[in-house]
């Protein structure tokens, strides 16, 4: 039994410390399982001569839960399920074999982990707000696999324990201690395993509260009339959020529910089914490739230049205090960073700093925050309108408006304040990198940010390197982007760089859509259908049809100087139509939709004269397909020109910079998965009824001959 460590004292404790040998943490693979069932039959052996037993880890986190490469590969059902069935055969033996069993949780406990600590009959935990618990597994396309659902369901009841996998919700110990899921907190610096002997001997608890006799479901299970009322309207809500496109969270439901049906083994069984199918599923093998191994791979800095040192900024400029400078100096306050906003005048600065203020408000009123750590960031954002309180910066980054004349006065006017071997860096989401270093004295210390807003919320920084940009400065833009807490991606520079050039695509798509006679409320659905957080019409309003005529014209005479093609003049066409009717979005009073003071938005009336719908509709997969794969394939372009070095990178830009739907796995794995040859030909046949801009580049026409994937 490599995967454990056991020491026996005098009292009859033993003490069980799981330390799987070559990993950075303990996860259920196959070594983990096969141990697990050996170790727990030896303890049964021993049980007469036990007086209870602790379940610790050499490790810093507790248990890091499944094995997902093992799950990714997975491709026989009752194998699988087998195997699950296995270990939870073992760990429903640890809970009834009359022994008291205690978790002590020096670490997180996510996923397989916290449901091993749930079959414990007691659980401790290190007070630490660092601590991570939870079964976080439906955000990854899967359901607790290991007893999660069955065991929640029975010690909080079917309304109080839904919300916890079904919106994959971390809590942290003291959460954890106030909903009853941990019996004991300890301070940092105490001794987690002395703690937990005391406690098997002042209450050495051998029974599950459900393995009692006359034991109930906390209010009662599905038939209950408070929890039935429920669960009428809560399948209804849920498929309004998943739309049907994330099987997880409706498996979860389900196993819930039921659940409170049978008893407990034969619930642990019906959860056991329904896990083996969901990871065989594309969804989850999606999501897992993307939003866990792609993830890691990003934030690990696999396209981090190799070979310069980590590097930490301690005093960072945010030039434009509007809302993504504001939001940039809250994201660099928040995690300690020393902030100067500075901006024309004294009074917009302040401005901009009373936005992070609002937002630790709120924190503060949930309880997330005292108001001593609030103060305490807040010191941290020094307003100005005094280039002098830039002086030696280690970082400056401009976020004023998206205009070249203007960045390049500021570039030009602040760069001198930074310290030595400071860096320089635009927040500009679509003009060139290497046009704006022009205005530098030290092109090689210059990169481009791409922050998106809002900041508070958003995860992803695009760092875009110049033709002049050094590795050096690569390395410090991605330590800091890690240092502020974002996911970093690394583009080549280009017009639009990567996320601002493929969303463009989507929103072209929806005027080009609403110019080929589809009804503006059938396309703003078939988006959300497939999964887009909103409608192209809605994100136009909100970021305002002149900018997008602005940057739209642009790419026209771009397009007209190069002697390219220009693919879309009919969504041009509409941008200028809607700007000469006197309706540029929301801030202007009115876009594609009305906004009224007293009222939700609605589309606006005048649409369907502007824009009569056609005499034959298009298929509604027609519309959901020209919004995924005008995406996919500009993802390709990117790929192919080199603006792109990664799929995981596109995967994870594409998800976390411009809502492209997680069910996907991303902009390139949504290729991979509907096949390159099948993939092509659908692209062939859009292209053909709705023009060449849907025809498939030539690094999909080379991979499709074969199927092979895009790698």
């Amino acid at each position: 039994m490599d995967s454990f460590r056991i020491e026996q004292d005098a009292a009859g404790i033993a003490t069980i410390t799981m330390d799987l040998p070559g990993q950075a943490a303990n996860t259920m693979n196959a070594r983990f399982r096969e141990d697990f069932i050996a170790l727990v039959d030896q303890l049964a052996a021993d049980a007469s001569h036990l007086k209870g037993v602790i379940l610790a880890s050499a490790k810093k986190s507790f248990f890091a839960g499944g094995d997902l490469a093992e799950l990714l590969a997975a491709k026989d059902g009752p194998q699988l399920y087998r195997l699950i069935e296995d270990l939870k055969l073992a760990m429903r033996k640890l809970e009834t074999m009359g022994v008291p069993v205690i978790a002590a949780l020096g670490g997180s406990a996510l996923g397989g982990g916290w449901e091993l600590a749930l079959c414990c009959h007691q659980r401790i935990c290190v007070d630490d707000p660092r601590i991570e618990l939870g079964l976080p597994e439906c955000a990854l396309g899967l359901i607790p696999g290991g007893g999660g659902i069955v065991r929640m369901v029975r010690l909080l009841g079917l309304q109080a324990a839904v919300p916890y996998f079904l919106e994959s919700r971390r809590f942290h110990p003291q959460e954890a201690l106030a909903a009853g899921l941990i019996q004991g907190l300890v301070p940092p610096e105490a001794d987690l395993l002395a703690r937990a002997r005391l406690m098997l001997e002042q209450s050495p608890l051998a029974q599950q509260p459900w393995d009692a006799k006359g034991h109930r479901i906390p209010g009662g299970g599905a038939e209950n009339p408070k929890t039935a009322q429920m669960l009428a309207v809560a399948p209804a809500n849920l498929r309004s959020r998943t739309r049907g496109l994330y099987p997880a969270p409706e498996a979860a439901l389900s196993v819930a529910v039921e659940s409170t049906r049978v008893d407990f083994d034969t619930a642990l069984r019906i959860e056991s089914r329904a896990f083996a199918e969901l990871a065989l599923g594309q969804v989850a093998k999606n999501m897992i490739g993307t939003l866990w191994f792609g993830l890691n791979e990003v934030k690990g800095g696999a396209r981090r230049p190799a070979g310069i040192p980590s590097w930490r900024a301690a005093k960072v400029g945010v030039l434009g205090a509007g809302m993504m400078g504001a939001g940039i100096a809250h994201a660099c306050a928040i995690r300690g960073l020393g902030t100067v906003l500075k901006d024309v005048t004294l009074q917009q600065a302040e401005r901009g700093k009373a936005h992070t203020l609002k937002l630790l408000e709120k924190r503060v009123q949930k309880g997330a925050m005292s108001g001593e750590k609030r103060d305490e960031v807040l010191a941290r954002i020094r307003p100005t309108c005094d280039l002098e309180d830039l002086r030696n910066s280690d970082l400056i980054i401009e976020a004023v408006f998206e205009n070249r004349d203007l960045k390049e006065q500021v570039i030009r006017e602040c760069e001198p304040a930074l310290g030595e071997d400071g860096i320089f860096a635009s927040n500009t989401s679509t003009l060139p990198i290497t046009g704006l270093a022009k205005a530098s004295s030290h092109p090689a210390n210059f990169v481009g940010l791409h922050f998106f807003s809002p900041v508070d919320r958003m995860q992803l920084v695009e760092i875009i390197k110049g033709a002049a940009s050094s590795p050096e400065t690569l390395a410090r833009a991605y330590d800091f982007v890690l240092q502020i807490g974002k996911v970093p991606i690394l583009v080549n520079d280009s017009r639009g760089f990567f996320t601002s050039r493929v969303f463009g695509t989507f929103t072209n798509e929806g005027a080009a859509l609403l110019a080929d006679g589809v009804p503006p409320a059938v396309l703003e659905n078939a988006a959300v259908q497939a999964g887009m957080p909103v409608g192209p019409l809605a994100v136009m309003d909100e970021v305002t049809l002149t900018l997008f005529l602005h940057a739209k014209g642009q790419e026209a005479a771009d397009c007209a100087a190069e002697g390219l093609p220009f693919t879309e003049p009919s969504a041009l066409e509409v941008l200028r139509r809607m700007v000469a009717q006197g309706r540029p979005g929301r801030s202007g009073g009115g876009g594609f939709y009305d906004y009224p003071a007293d009222g939700p938005k609605s589309l606006w009336k005048g649409l369907a004269t502007e824009f009569p719908v056609a005499a034959q509709a298009l298929p509604f997969e027609d519309i959901k397909d020209r919004f995924l794969y005008i995406q996919s394939l500009e993802s390709l372009r990117c790929l192919e020109e080199g603006v792109l070095e990664s799929m995981a990178e596109a995967n994870v830009g594409s998800i976390l910079g411009i809502g492209f739907p997680a069910w996907t796995g991303g902009v390139i794995q949504f290729v991979n998965a509907v096949g390159t040859a099948r993939f092509c030909a659908r692209a062939e046949e859009l292209a053909t009824r709705y023009g060449p801009r849907f025809a498939p580049p030539a690094l999909l026409k080379e991979r499709a001959i074969r199927n092979e994937p895009i790698l």
